[in-house]
């Protein structure tokens, strides 16, 4: 049986002809030790990993890089504001920047998102800012309305609370006597997300229309008098420190007085030593009583300006495509943010627009229905929000500044002002590229040291 397989593999070599001999090693890589190399195309399947994983790596590299440039362009349209002189009896600017957690999640990728687009240009331009930050619905909105309480009890008006002092006013106490002045121009806000908005527009009305009283809870409270009990002889003789229960055993002058337990004693003293959390005051006026409340007398004619921010986020296994898109297109969104941020430290601002001057009067709450700018910010974030945040449970009567909508007041949204960059500025923007010295290949070379402020002078 061997034969024949022994002669069909024979008549099988014949047929395909000479094998082509082996090209030898190159020399030089015999010297050294390594194999011959022979250059030839990968297989089907790594042409097809390399080809996926090439083009994702290609899309993430050009969009960070053209998210940098971007950034690059915006810090130097301010980095002028860092250079210019500070006056030492007067405080620097400071922004306010308004931040909470977006809906169904934590408040970290809010403030990653701070950081990753609007500090770059508030450092270019070396400008100081407090932050107001909120971990649940409603944060900002109590903040900002205590922050303007305080300041109109500061201006004298009457409270039955009056404003205690805390350290701010020993600060203003020892900065007036030292000489030292407030900035004299507007501050600025930068809010961050439709939801923060909501709250910062809740929040001003809030403020400079509500009382400066909390108003009158609405449960009523009800005292419950405490029953005396009659010593018995088991408690007389029973050491000071000793509970007995109030039963009918004890009447016996047999009966024997429990002790409490080491992990009973403990555990009352472990819940006093744990933080207490921070209540969140109710809104003092509802959007239902604008009509009806006074204005505060202390209120500006133009309140501080603020700039709005985008702030895309999107939960959800179904919603990855999309995610992925925007993950691939950071520098549309660092265009955005830029221009507000560059817009806010500037300090150039105007008035909020209105859709057309006649209004409509709702009868029942009297509102003015005219479509302001301010409800058309980042209308469009609110669709990405989980639906936890845009469904109101039953039965739910608290207010839910996220999901009503938004009410405004005449008589504050006019009073309101927004951040705006110049037709000059457009201009200097969109011409501004870089140089050859800012290039992507300049960036494989090291560049020179930049000589300190001491080299290259003279003695004379």
């Amino acid at each position: 049986m061997a034969e024949p397989d022994a002669k069909a593999s024979a008549a099988g070599e014949a047929s395909a002809g000479p094998s082509k001999p082996q090209k030898p090693p190159n020399p030089v890589w015999r010297m050294m030790g390594l194999p011959n190399f022979r250059f030839k195309l990968p297989s089907r399947n790594w042409m097809i990993f390399l080809s996926i994983t090439g083009s994702w790596t290609a899309a993430v590299m050009y969009d960070r890089r053209q998210k940098k440039r971007i950034q690059k362009k915006w810090a130097k349209v301010v980095e002028h504001i860092a250079h210019e002189p500070l006056d030492v009896h007067q405080l620097p600017r400071r922004l306010t920047i308004f931040l909470s957690a977006p809906p169904a999640d934590g408040i970290v990728p809010a403030r990653d998102h701070f950081h990753e687009y609007v500090k770059p240009i508030l450092v270019a331009a070396a400008l100081d800012w407090d932050a107001v930050e909120g971990r649940r619905e409603g944060d900002v909105r109590a903040g900002l309305a205590e922050r303007i309480r305080k300041l109109r009890k500061k201006r004298g008006e009457a409270t039955a609370e009056p404003l205690e002092p805390g350290l701010e006013e020993e600060l203003e106490g020892l900065r007036q006597r030292a000489g030292v002045s407030q900035w004299s121009g507007p501050g600025g806000d930068i809010i961050i997300g439709r939801h923060t908005w909501k709250e910062y527009v809740r929040g001003l009305h809030e403020g400079w229309l509500g009382p400066l009283d909390p108003p009158p809870s609405s449960e009523p409270t009800v005292e419950v008098p405490v029953a005396a009990i009659e010593p018995t002889p088991a408690s007389t003789e029973a050491p000071s420190d000793s509970t007995t229960p109030a039963t009918t055993d004890d009447a016996s002058p047999t009966a024997i007085p429990e002790t409490p337990k080491a992990e009973d004693a403990e555990k009352p003293k472990e819940e006093e030593n744990k933080p207490k959390k921070k209540k969140q005051p109710p809104p003092f006026i509802s959007t239902a009583e604008y009509h009806n409340a006074v204005l505060s007398q202390n209120c500006p004619q133009a309140l501080g300006p603020a700039a709005v921010v985008p702030l895309p986020h999107l939960l959800g296994f179904f919603n990855f495509p999309i995610r992925m898109f925007r993950f691939l297109n950071k520098r549309q969104a660092a265009d955005e943010i830029g221009r507000e941020t560059a817009a806010a430290v500037l300090g150039v601002y105007r008035p909020f627009e209105t859709a057309g001057e006649a209004s409509v009067t709702n009868e029942e709450d009297g509102h003015s229905q005219a479509q302001w700018e301010q409800q058309r910010l980042l209308a469009h974030e609110e669709p990405d929000w989980s639906k936890t945040a845009r469904k109101r449970e039953e039965g739910d009567t608290r207010e839910r500044v996220w999901l009503d909508e938004m009410v405004l007041d005449p008589r504050i949204a006019e009073r309101m002002r927004r951040f705006a960059l110049d037709r000059e500025v457009e201009e200097r923007a969109k011409s501004m590229s870089l140089s050859k010295e800012e290039s992507w290949f300049s960036s494989l070379w090291p560049k020179e040291k930049p000589k300190g402020a001491w080299e290259g002078l003279r003695d004379d």
